[in-house]
């Protein structure tokens, strides 16, 4: 298990957590405990000098020191007024000869003492203490007071491990059933007996499910009408490939060969505009970038004017104020480029198409692409139907595929512009705006 791994995360940081407040609370615990253990030997030493004190010289000569003190190592030394020793026990030579009345602490060659002094009337009594045997007494004292911390920590070092793992069942779990899933299920994942934590998870998940169903069906409707679309292109390409077999003469087979051209261009349009389709939707999110939509829509214009010519179109820039949005410049080109193209295919020979790039008053700024044409428009009727894919309009003659405006009303919503149908340069004319946010 690495440490990119959550559990191993959880129970690093909380079992070094406990690691380190254990340890600094065990040594707080051990300094105090030291401290408390010096002052109970003073206290006792104190005391016992006190009790001897009021006692006589026969008393300690036919009396030990008290089980509790001698246990402790206290050593008892008594002197006269004029500095006579008459009692010492047990018997040790390193202890000094004098002493101060109170508490002090003594070095010898044996080591440290700690010794208290009290005067009466006809003596001077000493009890002292080996600081190395209070240091023993302490430590012990210690290590009693630490085992409960060095029970504590293991036992909840292991609650810990054991509760990370049980709070984290749900999304070993969750995670299962997702890799149990097979190939295609996009049903919804079970939100059932899982912490809130996960529940946004979850719901995060579900909401990619649903948009990938919808993308799946999106595919699946494109894939089958594409296949319903190229059928008929491709059956009338054999068909005049058969026709041209069969000419005899130089007359029939130019026919055919011209035939054959027209439909083998029909079908690469088809295709490029499929494609095009397919590369906006779905598509990957692009970058956008702040870009001149006025500049674009007259380098796409000058584009397509050689086959607005070819058509006997009038195709120019009306009017294209300085305006800029943010996007993809590829995908607006397209945007423009298919508005364009449509109506030059559209509009009857003789007449016009206008483009337009301005600003509108709307708060905040927004800036509107217009392709304004005198052709057949329209009707309000069939305004929604013609973003759908391979939608023609009954009647209509001229070649094309039903895909120009699916492509731009995709390209629309990725940029969040809004798109719109209008009348046109006549009654019959149609006139479309495409209204992206300003970018400033």
């Amino acid at each position: 298990m690495t440490m990119a791994s959550l559990r191993a995360r959880l129970l690093a940081w909380l079992l070094g957590g406990i690691a380190i407040v254990g340890l600094i609370g065990g040594t707080v615990v051990y300094r105090n405990t030291l401290r408390q253990a010096d002052a109970f030997f003073d206290y006792h030493l104190e005391q016992t000098a006190l009790i001897l004190r009021d006692q006589p010289v026969e008393y300690l000569w036919s009396q030990s020191i008290p089980s509790r003190a001698a246990a402790y190592g206290f050593v008892v030394q008594v002197w006269t007024i004029d500095g006579q020793r008459i009692y010492l026990s047990p018997a040790h030579a390193v202890l000094p000869n004098f002493t101060t009345i109170g508490f002090s602490t003594v070095a010898t060659s044996e080591g440290r003492w700690r010794a208290y002094a009290v005067e009466s009337p006809t003596r001077v009594i000493q009890v002292a203490q080996l600081m190395s045997v209070r240091r023993q007494w302490a430590i012990q004292l210690a290590m009693r007071t630490l085992l409960p911390f060095a029970l504590a920590v293991p036992v909840l070092g292991f609650m810990v491990w054991f509760a990370v793992g049980h709070a984290l069942q749900p999304l070993q779990r969750l995670a299962s059933s997702v890799k149990a899933r097979r190939v295609g299920a996009l049903e919804p994942l079970s939100s059932a007996r899982l912490p809130e934590e996960v529940q946004p998870l979850v719901s995060a998940l579900n909401d990619l499910l649903a948009r990938l169903t919808v993308a799946l069906d999106r595919e699946r409707a494109f894939m089958a009408d594409a296949a319903h679309e190229l059928r008929t292109p491709l059956t009338a390409l054999h068909l005049q490939l058969d026709a041209l077999e069969r000419s005899s003469t130089e007359g029939e087979r130019a026919d055919a060969m011209g035939k054959l051209s027209e439909g083998v261009q029909r079908s690469i349009r088809l295709v490029e505009q499929m494609l095009s389709l397919a590369r906006q939707e779905p598509r990957p999110e692009r970058e956008h970038t702040r870009l001149a939509l006025d500049e674009l829509a007259r380098e796409v214009v000058a584009e397509l004017v050689p086959l607005a010519d070819a058509r006997g179109i009038d195709l120019g820039i009306a009017d294209a104020l300085p305006a800029h949005v943010l996007g993809d410049r590829e995908t607006i080109a397209t945007l423009i480029r298919n508005l364009v193209d449509n109506a030059v295919r559209y509009t009857p020979s003789g007449g016009r198409v206008d483009v337009s790039v301005e600003r509108t008053s709307a708060v905040p700024a927004e800036v509107r692409l217009v392709v304004l044409d005198n052709g057949p428009g329209i009707a309000p009727a069939e305004r929604t139907r013609v973003f759908d894919r391979f939608y023609r309009r009954p009647g209509t003659v001229a070649p094309g595929s039903g895909l120009g405006l699916a492509i731009v009303k995709a390209i629309a919503d990725a940029h969040g512009a809004r798109i719109e149908l209008g009348e046109g340069a006549s009654p019959r004319g149609l006139a479309v705006s495409v209204t992206f946010a300003a970018a400033g």
